[in-house]
């Protein structure tokens, strides 16, 4: 399951890119006054807020972890490039992460698991703090051999993994040169730096990471899953749909987490405008009569509030909204 320890170096550049970026989002109130926040820096920030964290989210996750669809051979290369820029890690080694979270999500082996503590109000801090951030500062490092053969036997992918300190350097280097391009001042490039920059890369950090905190703590639970993962609404729009994280448990490879009406999921739509291009195939859509099979089977969610006669209702309303496909990877983890 593991393969040794990171070096000193790992670990210290792990620290900085963690770090760095945090100290920037404490500084971001007090700099929004002193400097002022710009619409040329808005601009920026959230486009490459929107770019890397699609390429996390379709890319890296549903993509490269679970297999949700088939891409050609440039969509493969720019998602795992797009993904990199994100600043979270090499695309390998963020896959392997994930498959063990996955293998055992929220048991011993689990690399991010809240529960790890217990269920005492002290437990429970520590957990979220292990959970959220906490986890990255351990030396042991997963092993790729076991949980990602397919992306170490893949050349694009290695030299895209080999090169995630040229795209880091890119990813935060690239603001500030269109800042002052397009300000035309020294000014512009370093706040678009401080903004597009470092504060962008910090909050897709948080966005990512509170997935693997709050998502397994607080929320709605109306699907079997093996854990305790749950969907929390309030991050559905900032994580592009991840935060639908029990629909996502309980049916891992489906393309599309926010299977519900009215649960936004940008990056499944970003998947669908894909396939209609024809960028990516054997997409694996949801399901009714899949889901149906996962829901609870008490009378209610876990808040109350919705019966399981509701949703599976819900579920069979809106046919085209539901794109179904592919079936070949159910079950697959």
């Amino acid at each position: 399951m593991l393969s040794g320890e990171k070096s000193d170096t790992q670990s210290a550049l792990i620290k900085v890119a963690v770090i760095v970026p945090l100290a920037a989002l404490v500084a971001a109130v007090p700099f929004a006054w002193g400097w002022g926040l710009g619409w040329v820096d808005i601009g920026l920030a959230a486009f490459f807020y929107t770019l890397t964290c699609l390429g996390v989210t379709v890319g890296f996750h549903r993509y490269f972890t679970h297999g949700a669809f088939r891409a050609r051979r440039g969509l493969r290369v720019v998602l795992a490039v797009v993904g990199s820029m994100a600043v979270q890690g090499p695309v390998i080694g963020w896959v392997a992460d994930h498959r063990r979270h996955h293998a055992y999500a929220d048991r011993e082996g689990d690399p991010h698991s809240p529960w790890w503590f217990g269920t005492t109000p002290v437990a429970l801090v520590k957990g979220f703090w292990h959970a959220h951030m906490g986890w990255m500062f351990d030396r042991a490092q997963t092993n790729a051999q076991r949980f990602a053969p397919d992306l170490l036997a893949d050349r694009d992918i290695r030299r895209v993994d080999r090169l995630f300190p040229l795209l880091t350097a890119v990813t935060l280097l690239a603001p500030a040169v269109l800042g002052g391009l397009i300000t035309m001042s020294w000014w512009g490039a370093v706040t678009a730096f401080f903004w597009a920059s470092l504060v962008r890369v910090a909050l897709l950090h948080h966005v990512t990471w509170s997935v693997n905190s709050i998502c397994h703590m607080i929320g709605d639970r109306p699907f079997e899953a093996r854990d305790k993962s749950a969907n929390f609404w309030p991050l559905a729009i900032a994580s592009m749909g991840e935060s639908w994280h029990n629909s996502h448990h309980a049916d891992p490879t489906c393309a599309r987490h926010g299977v519900r009406r009215g649960q936004i999921d940008i990056s499944a739509r970003i998947i669908r405008i894909f396939e209609m291009l024809g960028w990516v195939s054997k997409v694996r859509w949801p399901k009714p009569e899949r889901l149906a099979r996962r829901l609870k089977t008490n009378e209610h969610t876990a808040d109350g509030s919705v019966s399981r006669t509701e949703i599976e209702r819900e579920l069979t309303r809106h046919p085209e909204d539901r794109w179904s496909g592919d079936d070949s990877r159910l079950g697959q983890e």
